[in-house]
Parts: structure tokens; C-alpha cells; sequence
């Protein structure tokens, strides 16, 4: 990958040699943090972005979400359960690089199978540690996110050399990103028990857990990639049509909101989570905009407009759609309400139309290291294939 892409420059072999290696994260307005290498050895570039979330690493680190972002967790203590194989999201850790404050010197757990450290160095992950990722959060929440670079290893440049090679990289507005992240192919995930429906799901970056939770639910599951088109999803004969999180600037993908908006008209029900939200967003005509630094974490209130219910949810956004909570709206489609809202600073967390078959929300109800408040929508959409919504 070029620079952009988030892995340059990375030299698998560097081995664990992290705690005698220096490295540095470097920001686009200036501002160093040093430390030790944590991972690979190389240098990195991508937009920094804080993680509120005290566990669930695993899934974070292979969210196709985080493509070319730099993790910052704020939790202090990292990789204290080590790595396994079963928690992946994906095929491959996707983050540009990663910030930690104190890793694991020795993982603690039975499912455990080697250290995160030994995982970021195979899967050429450049990252830092032992920098005081509090004042770094504090710093992007005052600043915003913003273009960086971990660099670690000899020869690297001075701290002019390092800042040109930020600042030249692409940022994170205007970045299409979905097609980076996609499956080359479609492929099926089968009910569990007697299948009741057939669903079509978008994949823009689908995590795993998303087609397990679906097909537990009596539905099997057709991925298909961001290439395809209606008549390939009318060729399914599905009961309702999923679009999937991603990564990236939703205004890049008019293919999606195309294919969107050809489902609505259809009235296939349709149900999408994240920045399948901001693409149903965008198909029913409402705008999106860049975030200051986001939402990112597993901890973050939703309330529902109809019901005022909190759910504790998960989320990876760093993009959300115009408008007030509990807004109503006229579209193409018929009437629509922006349904759901964050209490912490008034974001848009969903989306509804009121006379087609279609709703979303921009948050994670899939998120397999939890929380499981967002779970029932799932059922939600089950019922609105099934006639009863």
C-alpha cells in the first residue's frame, strides 16, 4: 500500500525488540508525542482518532471501519488478554497504526494464543507506546482529528521530514474508502435452524459478527460486494435488503446511494447501521458532514426520539447526518423522521421513513465485545420482513 493506505514502510522482522526502539507519533499541527515502538517497525500514516472503549481491542483492530485511521485508546492498560482467533472481525487488522499508553508485558487468558504486540509486528501494524495518551485525547478533542504518522526504526527523517510526509498525506474528507475494504465476491451465510428469510447485505465493511447475528435470527445471509447492483439483488428474491458499516466520506459512495435508493422504490424493507445510516441518509436527501473528532467507543448513550429509551452503544463514526433529533422531513420516498440522537452532543444517531419500509441507525448493534442494548433491532428488522412493522 502507498502512504495514504496506511502501511508503508514496514519492516516485519523488526521483531519485539519495541522497548529499547524509539518512535514518535506526529501530528498535523505540529505537535510530537515520543515513545517506544509498539508492533512493527516503519511509519504510518492516517487520521488519529481516540477509542473510549476499556476492552474489545481485538474487534477494534479488525473493524474495516478504521481503515486508514490511527487508534488512539484512551483506556491505559492494552493487550492484558492477548490474541486469539476467534474474535477477528475480518481477514486482517485494518487500522493505519495504533496508540497505546502501557501494553501487556504478558497476556492472562485462556483463549489467548499469543501477544497483541506479536500480532501487530505480523501483521506489519506500526505503532507507539508509553506516550501519555490522555493529553494526546484531550489534545484531538480541543484540536480535531487530524492527518499523523507513527514512524518508528533508524533513518526516519528529521521532525521537519516527518511532519511534510503528514501533511502531504490524504485526509479523511473526500476519502472513498468502501471499495478498499469490500468483499472481491459474494459469498452466503447460512441460516441457523429452518430458514425464514433471505436478506441481501451491502457489504461496505461488514464485520462478522453482523451475518452470525442475522442467521441466528432464521435469515440467510447474501454478502455482496459494493460493485453490485440492483438486478443482482433482485435476482436473490430477498426479504429485505442490510447495508453494512464502512469506512470513509459517505459523499463518495453515490453508487450505494444509487442502489439505495432503487431499493426504496422497490419497497424492500431495508435495515443499515452505520455508515449504511449515513448512506440511507443521503439516499432519502439529507446531507452528511465531517465530525470534529467523532464517536468512537463502547460507551456512548443513544436516546430514541419515539420511546426516549438510552441505549449504551458502540460506534466508529467520524461522519453523521444533517439535522435535529426527532426532525421530520419530505423526500422522494415519502415522509422521513431522524429518529434517534446522542444526548452528549446532539448528533443525528438514525433515521427513519415513515411511508416506505426502510430505518437505520449509526450506531452497532452487531458489537460482538458488547454493549447488547442495540440488539433487538435486529428483531425490529425481522418483523418489518415479516409484515408486522
Amino acid at each position: 500500500m502507498g502512504a495514504g493506505a496506511g502501511r508503508p514502510c514496514v519492516n516485519n522482522s523488526a521483531n519485539n525488540n519495541s522497548a529499547t526502539t524509539g518512535a514518535a507519533l506526529v501530528l498535523e499541527d505540529g505537535r510530537v508525542f515520543r515513545g517506544e515502538s509498539y508492533g512493527a517497525l516503519g511509519a504510518s500514516l492516517g487520521e488519529a482518532v481516540f477509542s473510549t472503549g476499556m476492552t474489545g481491542y481485538q474487534e477494534t483492530l479488525t473493524d474495516p471501519s478504521y481503515h486508514r485511521q490511527i487508534v488512539v485508546q484512551t483506556a491505559p492498560q492494552i493487550g492484558n488478554t492477548g490474541w486469539n482467533d476467534e474474535d477477528d472481525e475480518s481477514s486482517r487488522i485494518w487500522v493505519a497504526g495504533y496508540v497505546v499508553r502501557d501494553p501487556a508485558r504478558v497476556p492472562s487468558n485462556w483463549r489467548s494464543t499469543r501477544g497483541l504486540d506479536e500480532e501487530l509486528t505480523r501483521q506489519g501494524v506500526v505503532g507507539i507506546a508509553g506516550i501519555d495518551t490522555r493529553m494526546l485525547t484531550r489534545h484531538l478533542r480541543e484540536r480535531g482529528a487530524m492527518r499523523a504518522g507513527v514512524f518508528s526504526g533508524a533513518d526516519l527523517g528529521s521532525d521537519g521530514e516527518m511532519l511534510e510526509r503528514v501533511r502531504t498525506a490524504p485526509g479523511m474528507t473526500g476519502a472513498d474508502l468502501a471499495g478498499d475494504v469490500t468483499t472481491p465476491r459474494p459469498y452466503v451465510v447460512e441460516a441457523i435452524g429452518e430458514r425464514q428469510f433471505r436478506v441481501a447485505a451491502l457489504d461496505l465493511g461488514i464485520k462478522s459478527n453482523t451475518p452470525r447475528m442475522l442467521a441466528a435470527r432464521g435469515i440467510e445471509v447474501h454478502v455482496l460486494p459494493l460493485h453490485s447492483t440492483f438486478a443482482d439483488i433482485e435476482a436473490l428474491a430477498p426479504d429485505g435488503v442490510f447495508l453494512s458499516n464502512g469506512p470513509g466520506d459517505p459523499a463518495t459512495q453515490a453508487h450505494a446511494v444509487g442502489l439505495t435508493r432503487e431499493v426504496l422504490e422497490k419497497q424492500i424493507p431495508l435495515f443499515g447501521i452505520c455508515f449504511g445510516n449515513q448512506i440511507l441518509g443521503r439516499a432519502l436527501g439529507r446531507e452528511t458532514y465531517k465530525m470534529r473528532y467523532g464517536h468512537r467507543g463502547i460507551n456512548i448513550p443513544v436516546i430514541d426520539v419515539a420511546t426516549g429509551k438510552v441505549a449504551i452503544t458502540s460506534q466508529n463514526h467520524g461522519f453523521a447526518l444533517e439535522g435535529e433529533p426527532g426532525e421530520e422531513f419530505g423526500s422522494d420516498f415519502g415522509r422521513v423522521q431522524l429518529s434517534h440522537y446522542c444526548p452528549n452532543d446532539g448528533t443525528v444517531e438514525g433515521v427513519r421513513a415513515l411511508e416506505v419500509p426502510a430505518f437505520s441507525v449509526q450506531y452497532h448493534p452487531e458489537a460482538a465485545a458488547g454493549p447488547h442494548d442495540a440488539a433487538p433491532l435486529f428483531d425490529e428488522f425481522v418483523m418489518m420482513m415479516g409484515g408486522c412493522l
